[in-house]
């Protein structure tokens, strides 16, 4: 089989300099949603037909199992898939895609491919308003006899309600063939697909149709309003999925999945979060309201509060992260640790039963379990130039306002008192604390980054 996606246009109606067809559904571009469908079809051969912002959308998408065709001048739709044509494998049958039209399923597109052998299948919905949308008119037996486009039509096919989608699939030698017999007489001077539909009943070329499970499979987007409508389509459509398996949400219609999202049995999410990249919620989280994850994984029992964003972050079981936190790309939270109100971790490891629990930066550091870290707590980990880590071992107790100067490491046991601003190592089971008048030092100067 082979698969073409048609994804030359430029998209006036988005009024943007990027393509139309990188525009974001749901954390990927709209093209790659149809990507991502055509490969579940294993084609042979898979074709991306691009034009407008060429480069740029190559290198979004480059992958070595695209064949990407140059269509240059876009000379309609028909055009396009001539383009293809001399890249398509012989035999079998070859199915047609439109990048700008991100949500046909999987299902729709197998059922439509198997009705195409030794047919032409062309995907068809009813629309309540079917104005703008070419219309398929068919005689009294019910076989289609053509589609004739909006401007085109008579008030009588104007009542009708079944449209072309674009999305057809046929014997991949009739569509070459029936390509090269492609005329662009016509007011706009372009090739149209479109026109197979006549060769084929000349042909006596069984004509099938089949219809998607609703019309928002085939729905296209041309502008932005149509783009934010799909979005929510897709987003309830998400949050319909993660209910079916056991997902409780505060609201369905305030979710925003943008990229994967595993859960486990018994999770709740609140509302407004937003999910990117590829997030793990195990069993009987509960994630708060107005939470951001990318890239993390959360362990069973853990709780994340409102307000809080976490990045290529794994949470332990059983801990609490929130509300007002920010854990950044690197940290790992060991099973029960507590990470409070307007604290940020970053390539920070903290371990079972440790608590960082208000106001306070902790950046590469590694601490042991049972810390507890103080309010203003600081690991002064960069001095301008160069980062240096802090290791924090068990049991160790960092009083309020303090200042880690790392490299440095604060013993098994140790005390800091309150205020102090650690320069050398703490000793394990000791009480380590610093009062010092303020002084200047002149000549000194900053370091310089060193050499790799």
């Amino acid at each position: 089989m082979n698969i073409v996606i048609l994804a030359a246009g430029q998209g006036k109606r988005m009024h943007s300099n990027l393509p139309k067809v990188l525009h974001p559904l749901a954390g990927k571009p709209l093209v790659q949603h149809v990507i991502e469908a055509a490969r579940r079809l294993a084609p042979e051969t898979l074709c991306l037909v691009y034009g407008h912002g060429g480069d740029v959308v190559r290198a979004a998408l480059d992958a070595p199992d695209l064949t990407w065709v140059l269509q240059d001048p876009q000379l309609g739709t028909g055009h396009a898939v001539m383009q293809a044509a001399p890249h398509l494998a012989p035999g079998g049958t070859t199915l047609i895609l439109y990048g700008d039209v991100p949500l046909t399923q999987v299902d729709t597109l197998q059922r439509l491919v198997h009705a195409a052998r030794n047919a032409l299948a062309i995907l068809t919905v009813e629309l309540p308003e079917p104005t703008g949308y070419g219309r398929i008119v068919r005689d009294a037996a019910g076989a289609v006899q053509r589609i004739v486009e909006d401007k085109d039509a008579s008030a009588a096919e104007r009542a009708i309600h079944e449209v072309n989608t674009g999305i057809i699939a046929l014997p991949t030698e009739r569509l070459v063939g029936w390509l090269a017999r492609l005329s662009n007489d016509n007011a706009q001077r372009e090739y149209y697909l479109t026109d197979i539909v006549g060769m084929a009943l000349a042909a006596a070329l069984p004509i099938t149709t089949t219809q998607p499970q609703g019309e928002w499979e085939v729905i296209g987007v041309n502008s932005k309003v149509q783009l934010a409508q799909l979005e929510r389509i897709a987003q309830r459509r998400n949050a319909e999925s993660l209910m079916e398996r056991g997902v409780r949400l505060a609201d369905p219609a305030r979710i925003d999945v943008r990229g994967e999202l595993i859960c486990g049995r018994d999770v709740f999410i609140d509302v407004n979060c937003v999910f990117e990249g590829r997030v793990v919620l195990d069993e009987a989280v509960e994630v708060g309201p107005a939470c951001v994850l990318k890239n993390a994984q959360v362990g069973a029992g853990a709780r994340v509060a409102a307000f809080s964003h976490i990045e290529d972050a794994l949470i332990g079981p059983d801990a609490v992260v929130g509300p007002y936190a920010r854990l950044r790309p690197g940290t790992e939270l060991a099973v029960g640790a507590h990470v409070g109100n307007f604290v940020e971790l970053k390539n920070t490891k903290l371990g079972a039963q440790s608590k960082a629990n208000h106001l306070a930066y902790v950046g590469d550091a590694v601490v042991g379990s049972r810390v507890n870290i103080g309010a203003g707590t600081i690991t002064c980990n960069y001095d301008g130039a160069n980062k240096f880590k802090t290791l924090i071992e068990d049991d160790a107790f960092i009083g309020s306002d303090t200042q880690l100067v790392a490299p440095v490491t604060v013993g098994r046991g140790a005390t800091l008192g309150a205020g102090t601003t650690l320069t050398k190592d703490a000793p394990p089971d000791t009480l380590t604390l610093s009062r010092v008048r303020q002084v200047s030092l002149p000549g000194w100067q900053r370091p310089k980054k060193a050499k790799k």
